[in-house]
């Protein structure tokens, strides 16, 4: 006796070796013995055996019609057997009776399960929907494999290359674009970007990097809605110094001026003014908002997407010829010596007389010009005749500041390799296309504009981070355990020691229109101006704030982002450069095995021939094809050119994790290195 049961969704059959009440052992052809619950078996028969009634059954349910046994099947619920008899014959035989089982399983569009053997009829509307369906995916399985066809012979269909940035970096693995490359990408035994670079998709590689960037960090654009700037409701004081502002000439959110009063005195105080959009932009409101999900301005070369809309950022920006709002940090010194007598913050409108552009006075104001003040230059534009004591003074106190901090340090910074500027020829400020001609320039770290500018904004980041925790206000800390290898710089709310900077704490509290730490910690200052010694109560953020931690875990994961793109970018203007100017080999010092970098161009790759070489080591490098897609180019040394000697290390100071590629931006002289002093040669 032999009897036929289902199991997970599978027809099975064998021999009956006992059976109770309840369940029947079976032993199917395979020799495999197993319990089968009586309400599991569908028939019991003596003969044909089971694998013949099987074969015959699948064969025999390929010619029953579902429409013809839909017609035949009753509106209640029937079994398999009484359907079978009326499709076929009152005298049905087992083969049918299980052809007509098969078939009605397979078929649930036309016929819904009711329980062991038993099925009810579907409506016709249900039916035409769901033939629908199936027609629908069975073109759409044909358009898949001819999409796939398409990117193996090396054509992209058009649907393709509309999705390519979203199959790319954020794929619905439910497309059938994805599925069509998914396809292809197996049966060409390619990798899906190699497979639609060969297929002609990717037409722009600067569009490919850019659309990544923008679906990962600005999936719904980078523009912005409607916002207007809220206006400043204190009635604040002018000071009585007038400032000036240091930048680079692209640079459209000044957030910082300089004053200096009292040459010759034997007292100068000097003003360090920050803009104070924290005066009238509140936590919660819709421009913090906005300021919140952005958290920095992204900079690239030639363009860049501002944390804030412009028109907020014109209504707060230190613009020369404007008595701007601003929080001021005033300190006061010993003009022979350079001790800090006295600090005081307060809140005010500073007249800005100057906006200068360092990238347009870098060759005029140097070390001998400004150490030399009492000496005539001639052809120096205005207002540097006006401002060269000031300068000279600034130049004196920021090279004192720098060289105490290095005390504090252990060791001295040294900037041993240039900045490199990058400027795109053609374009006018708008989004870059990506073939533009590419100059690049060198600026020196360290040059006296930019130490100027560094050394103040690191002694106001560091005086005000003192401050706020001597009130128990928190605020936004970057600390430092030490220098040892490994140590890298964390984001907390604790007042802790920055052993890269040396000081004793900071917080980034300067640049408030392009960092929403900073405007964070503006508005903690603010309070502390305000309330003193009851600040802490006054504050927007209290001590162990949780929106504070959450601020600095989201402001962590962005920044990274934005700087790895941004040195993604330097990297492929650099790599169009070499493109441009034809160069086909560079002189480059060995940093690590295999690794080089270029000497006049800020260029690092792998080397093929410099296994063994020390660091420092100046070699030739022959220079090999570009790949802007990856960002890839190789070389093979040809030469060394200098004499084996000991190698010396490079200055290995502050943020490590920072270094978001081979190059660094000049963008705005408080984001340059010097400037924030929290940035890692790179």
């Amino acid at each position: 006796m032999f009897l036929m049961f289902e199991e997970a969704g599978k027809f099975l059959a064998g021999r009956i070796l006992s059976e109770t009440e309840s369940s029947a052992q079976v032993e199917l052809d395979s020799g495999k013995r197993v319990k089968v619950k009586a309400a599991h078996v569908l028939l019991k028969f003596d003969k044909p055996a089971p694998q013949a009634l099987i074969g015959a059954a699948q064969a025999l349910a390929q010619d029953i019609e579902l429409e013809m046994a839909w017609e035949f099947s009753p509106e209640e619920e029937f079994g398999f057997a009484e359907l079978a008899r009326d499709y076929f014959s009152a005298q049905a035989t087992l083969e049918q009776q299980t052809a007509m089982l098969f078939k009605l399983f397979d078929a649930p569009h036309y016929f819904r399960r009711a329980g062991k053997g038993r099925f009810r009829k579907a409506s016709a509307d249900v039916i035409a929907l769901a033939l629908a369906g199936i027609e629908k995916k069975r073109l759409l399985a044909e358009q898949i494999a001819q999409w796939a066809q398409q990117l193996g012979a090396g054509q992209c269909p058009a649907p393709i290359q509309d999705q390519l940035y979203k199959i790319l970096f954020k794929p619905d693995k439910n497309a059938p674009e994805y599925k069509a490359v998914v396809e292809a990408s197996r049966a060409t035994h390619t990798a899906p970007l190699e497979l639609l670079q060969k297929a002609g998709a990717i037409h722009s590689p600067y569009q490919f990097h850019w659309k990544r960037f923008l679906l990962e960090n600005f999936p719904k654009g980078t523009g912005f809605h409607a916002l207007s700037a809220p206006l400043i409701a204190d009635v604040l004081p002018l000071a009585s110094a007038s400032a000036f502002s240091i930048d680079d000439s692209q640079t459209t959110e000044i957030d910082d001026a300089l004053s200096v009063q009292g040459l010759g005195s034997g007292s100068v105080t000097v003003g360090i003014h920050i803009a104070a959009p924290g005066l009238a932009i509140q936590p919660g409101s819709p421009i913090d908002l906005v300021g919140r999900t952005r958290l920095s301005t992204v900079y690239m070369p030639g363009y860049k997407i501002t944390m804030l809309p412009d028109e907020v950022v014109q209504t707060y920006t230190l613009q020369e010829g404007r008595d701007c709002p601003a929080v001021s940090l005033y300190v006061t010194l010993d003009e022979a010596t350079l001790e800090i007598k006295d600090t005081r913050t307060t809140l005010e409108r500073v007249p800005i007389a100057h906006n200068l552009r360092h990238d347009q006075l870098d060759g005029l104001v140097t070390e001998a010009w400004l150490e030399h003040p009492d000496q005539p230059a001639d052809g120096n534009p205005e207002p540097l005749p006006a401002l060269r004591p000031a300068l000279s003074f600034l130049f004196r106190l920021a090279r004192d500041l720098k060289a105490k901090r290095e005390v504090v340090r252990g060791k001295p910074e040294t900037f041993n390799r240039p900045d490199y500027n990058f400027r795109l020829h053609g374009n006018d400020g708008g989004e870059p296309q990506g073939d533009e001609e590419v100059r690049i320039s060198v600026r020196q770290r360290g040059a006296p504009l930019d130490l100027i500018v560094a050394e103040a904004m690191i002694l106001a980041n560091s005086t005000w981070g003192s401050w706020m925790a001597a009130l128990g206000v928190p605020g936004i800390y970057r600390s430092q355990a030490s220098l040892a290898p490994g140590v890298k710089v964390r984001m907390g709310t604790k007042a802790l020691p920055h052993a890269g900077i040396g000081v004793k704490s900071y917080a980034w509290s300067t640049s408030p229109l392009r960092r929403y730490t900073d405007l964070v910690n503006q508005w903690q200052i603010i309070a502390c101006v305000r309330h003193g010694q009851t600040a802490a109560l006054a504050a927007p953020f209290k001590p162990k704030d949780a929106d504070l931690f959450s601020i600095i875990s989201s402001f962590d994961t962005a920044y990274s982002a934005y700087n790895a793109y941004q040195g993604g970018m330097e990297r492929y203007w650099t790599l169009r450069y070499v493109q441009q100017q034809g160069i086909s080999e560079v002189v480059a010092s060995v940093f690590k095995e295999n690794m080089v970098r270029a000497e006049d161009i800020p260029l690092v790759l792998p080397v093929l021939g410099a296994q063994g070489l020390p660091r420092n080591a100046r070699v030739r490098v022959q220079l090999g094809s570009v790949d802007l897609i990856t960002l890839d180019i190789q070389g093979s040394v040809t030469e060394r050119l200098d004499a084996p000697v000991q190698s010396a290390p490079d200055d290995d100071t502050q943020d490590d994790e920072e270094v978001a590629g081979p190059i660094a931006i000049a963008m705005d002289l408080s984001d340059s290195p010097e400037a924030t002093g929290d940035n890692p040669t790179p």
